[in-house]
Parts: structure tokens; C-alpha cells; sequence
């Protein structure tokens, strides 16, 4: 715990930025709050500038350090409404253009910001202005679009030379031995023992010195072996039967073939290893902020076919061993604290589940597991407490994506600390999420109360004026 002197920077954050009004309403979320790609693109790196004043850079400040935040946010408020306003304008026209490839937010939030510092709020001419940005920044994609795709894969004779690759590259999986599936969590549990020391009296955690365990997985291709034993097994691969050994990569007993696909969804995405080649690289397409640095589309066609008959989906090793690190840090994730049943947890458990226990959404959880009462809203908060029993279906999707796009982007973790941080920074992402979730839940059935309250008071309001009437009417008696 920081000390009682010191304010989280995010809470900081969030009081300053409710205090400039309405303006930056298009950057900020249901409740007021900045979104969560407001602080990471624009407050942080555009704003508080942490490179050049270190003393921000910390998740707790002290009464100094934050009342100069809290200055810098309301300093720029002018700046940021016209951000805002700026944002609006080029989300508009980008619907008149039909373009649809990226996040929005990924793609414009920064050019925003440089619009409203450049030029202030939007005036004559901001429309000419704004459809040169929306173009540059399709442009800069260089044809790496989700329409691209579509019309590649439209090409009956690619479909047909895909789908014979696919079926080629499915029949000529070989075989492994279940002990190298046991090896490889050893040797996990190894790496994992050097990970997630905390620093004193911080709330992160760092890396101890390179692990050797990560680097003979990686040399002696545990992750493709136990990628290929994932192929088979449907349990005990984890030392036990439970959890499933493929922990919601699959909803599959075991996972089937991949198709070529023709179109796909973010609303009904299935697990990883069940998407098609198209929902593959829709994916990654779709959450790219840098598509210029991605391999032409017919070149991510012709490289998914292979990777997605590759162990774990995946073509680098050091990618494929963080794959299997990963699964034993999620089968040992215990957020509610209510027993061990993964023995032998390492540092980097007791690190991330530490983190998470202290969550008030977990807290809330975790009491909601021994209430007796029912759920107040029809069931939506005891289901997110179910996602704290099986913490590890969001936790290995959320990894496969990001080490997939990494993948796509031939950029392999050359060692434990690297791999470590995308461990680490794919648990703190599922936390997040959920204490969204949550806080959505919450809001959701406090404004079903004030309704309530609001409906009851009228009929009690008509009750009385009811009676009241009646009452008047009534003839009395001597």
C-alpha cells in the first residue's frame, strides 16, 4: 500500500480531467471518465510528457507532484475540447468516405490532438482539413485493409490453391510423447520461478535476470512439441484434469482444421485455434495502428495458411514457448484466493495474484461466492464473478492475439524479460477489462434503482393524491 501522503496518478488523472466539463465529451466514456485510449495515447505522452518530468511517471504521487498533474490537465482543457471536437469531425468524415479498416481512436487521437495545438477548434475549412487526414492515414496502410482482404479471398482459384495447402499442412502433423508436454510445464515453472519479484514500495513488478529454462525451451522447440501434443490431448497436460489442457483456445475437445473463411465478426469471434484464416487477419488488420509495417495482404494470406497449421497457430518458437509459460501462469491465477489447484505456484503467481486480489471488483467477487443473496440485476455480476473461477479462458485469448500479431509482424521475444513483459502486461490488460465490467454492472444497476425509486415514488405520489381526491369527495359526518 502507498503511503497515506500519496494519490494514485490514475485517480489524479481522472478528478482533473471531470473538472474540464462536457467539452471532451467524444474522449471520455458513459460516466465522464477519460477512456482508456484518451490516457494511454493523448494524456500521458502528449500531456503530462513523463519523459521530460520524471516525477509524474509514478503510479502514486505525492501532494506536489499532484497538484502539478492535476494543473497540466486543466492548462490544456481548451486544447483537448478541440480535440475532442476534432475527433468528431474526422469519425464523420470518415463514415462519408466508407472507410472502415482500424480503431478509430488507434488511428486519429494523436492527429487530433496535433490538429487542435496546429490549429485550435475546428472553423472554416476543418472539413477539407480532415478528409486529407482520414486519406493519409488510409494511405499509410499501403492497401493493408479488411476490403483488401475480402477481395483476395474473393479469387475462387486462391481459395482453391488455400484449401489444398490447408488440408496438405493439416495431414502431415506429427506426432509427440506426453512427456514432452510434462517437460515443457517443468521447464515453465522454472522460468516462471525467476519472474514477478516485486520492487519495494512499488506497486509494479520487475524481471529478475534472464532465466536459462526459457532459453533451452526455446532451443530445444518445447513449444512446437508441446504444441503438437495440444493436438491430441484433451487433459492432464497440466498436471491434472483440470483445467481443460487448452485452457479456451479451442471450444473444441481438440482442434480441427482450419478453413479459409469469407467473412468475420469482432461480436462473435470464436477461440483462436476455431477461427478461419480470414477471422485470423481480420484481427489483426482490424486492431493495427501501424498497418505500414505489415506484410502485403497476399503475402499475410500466403504465410497464415502455414502458421495456422502450426503448432499453437504460431510459426516463432520463442512465440510458442510464451504460449506454453503463459498456460501454466493462467492455470495457477486464483484472483478469489480460494485454494491451489495448480501445486507448486511460482513468483510470478504469487506477483499477479497478489495484484489482483486487491481489486475491489475482485473483492466484491469474492464475497458474492459465499452470499446467499441473489444477484440484484438478474444474474450479471454472479456471471462475472464466474470469470474469477476460470481466469485463464481470457487470459490465453488475450496472449494468443497479442503474440500472434507479433508473429505476423516477425518480432519474436528474444528472452525471459521480454517475454515477461508481455505476460505481465496481458494480466494486467484481462484485470482492467474486468474492472470495467464491472464498474458497466454497477452502473447499470444503480440506474436501474433510481428508476425504481423514481416509478415507486410516482405511484406513491398517485397513491396519496388518489386518497387525497377521495378523501375530498367523501361527504363527513357530524
Amino acid at each position: 500500500m502507498p503511503p497515506p501522503s500519496q494519490r494514485p496518478r490514475a485517480l489524479v488523472i481522472d478528478r482533473a480531467w471531470r473538472a474540464l466539463g462536457p467539452g471532451p465529451a467524444s474522449l471520455s466514456g458513459p460516466g465522464g471518465a477519460p477512456l482508456t485510449r484518451t490516457v494511454k495515447l493523448i494524456v500521458l505522452p502528449l500531456v503530462v510528457r513523463p519523459a521530460l518530468r520524471p516525477e509524474l511517471a509514478t503510479d502514486f504521487l505525492g501532494p506536489a507532484e499532484a497538484a502539478r498533474l492535476d494543473a497540466l490537465i486543466r492548462e490544456s482543457g481548451a486544447r483537448l475540447t478541440a480535440t475532442a471536437q476534432w475527433f468528431t469531425l474526422l469519425k464523420k468524415v470518415r463514415r462519408a468516405l466508407g472507410v472502415v479498416a482500424g480503431n478509430p481512436q488507434d488511428l486519429y487521437f494523436q492527429r487530433c490532438f496535433e490538429l487542435a495545438t496546429e490549429h485550435g477548434a475546428p472553423s472554416a475549412g476543418a472539413d477539407a482539413l480532415a478528409r486529407e487526414v482520414v486519406e493519409d492515414v488510409a494511405d499509410a496502410g499501403g492497401g493493408r485493409t479488411v476490403d483488401a482482404l475480402k477481395d483476395c479471398l474473393a479469387d475462387p482459384a486462391l481459395r482453391s490453391r488455400l484449401d489444398a495447402e490447408l488440408a496438405a499442412a493439416w495431414d502431415t502433423r506429427g506426432p509427440t510423447a506426453e512427456a514432452d508436454a510434462a517437460e515443457a510445464v517443468a521447464l515453465a515453472a522454472e522460468a516462471l520461478e525467476s519472474c514477478g519479484t516485486p520492487e519495494p514500495d512499488s506497486a509494479r513488478y520487475a524481471v529478475m535476470p534472464d532465466s536459462p529454462a526459457y532459453a533451452a525451451m526455446v532451443e530445444a522447440g518445447h513449444g512446437g512439441l508441446f504444441g503438437r501434443v495440444l493436438w491430441a490431448r484433451t487433459s492432464g497436460v497440466w498436471g491434472g484434469e483440470d483445467p481443460p489442457a487448452h485452457l479456451g483456445l479451442t471450444a473444441r475437445p481438440v482442434p480441427a482444421r482450419p478453413e479459409v473463411g469469407r467473412s468475420a465478426s469482432t461480436a462473435t469471434l470464436p477461440a483462436p485455434l476455431d477461427r478461419t484464416l480470414f477471422e485470423r487477419l481480420f484481427v489483426v488488420l482490424q486492431s493495427s495502428s501501424r498497418r505500414e509495417e505489415l506484410p502485403t495482404v497476399p503475402e499475410l494470406v500466403g504465410r497464415e495458411a502455414g502458421r495456422s497449421c502450426a503448432p499453437l497457430g504460431l510459426y516463432d518458437e520463442s512465440l510458442r514457448v510464451t504460449v506454453v509459460l503463459g498456460g501454466r501462469l493462467a492455470v495457477g491465477l486464483d484472483p478469489l484466493g480460494t485454494g491451489d489447484p495448480v501445486p507448486g505456484r511460482t513468483a510470478a503467481h504469487r506477483a499477479v495474484n497478489a495484484r489482483w486480489r486487491r481489486e475491489a471488483s475482485v473483492l466484491r467477487a469474492r464475497r458474492m461466492t459465499v452470499s446467499p443473496r441473489p444477484d440484484p440485476d438478474g444474474g450479471r455480476l454472479d456471471a462475472l464473478a464466474q470469470d474469477l473461477r476460470t481466469p485463464w479462458t481470457a487470459y490465453m485469448r488475450r496472449l494468443w492475439v497479442r503474440l500472434h500479431g507479433r508473429d505476423v509482424r516477425d518480432a519474436p521475444l528474444e528472452d525471459l524479460p521480454a517475454a515477461w513483459s508481455v505476460l505481465d502486461g496481458v494480466a494486467r490488460s484481462v484485470m482492467m477489462d474486468h474492472r470495467a465490467r464491472v464498474r458497466s454492472a454497477l452502473r447499470a444497476l444503480s440506474a436501474n434503482a433510481v428508476d425504481a425509486a423514481v416509478v415507486n415514488s410516482a405511484v406513491v405520489n398517485s397513491a396519496v393524491g388518489d386518497a387525497a381526491s377521495v378523501d375530498a369527495a367523501e361527504p363527513r359526518s357530524a
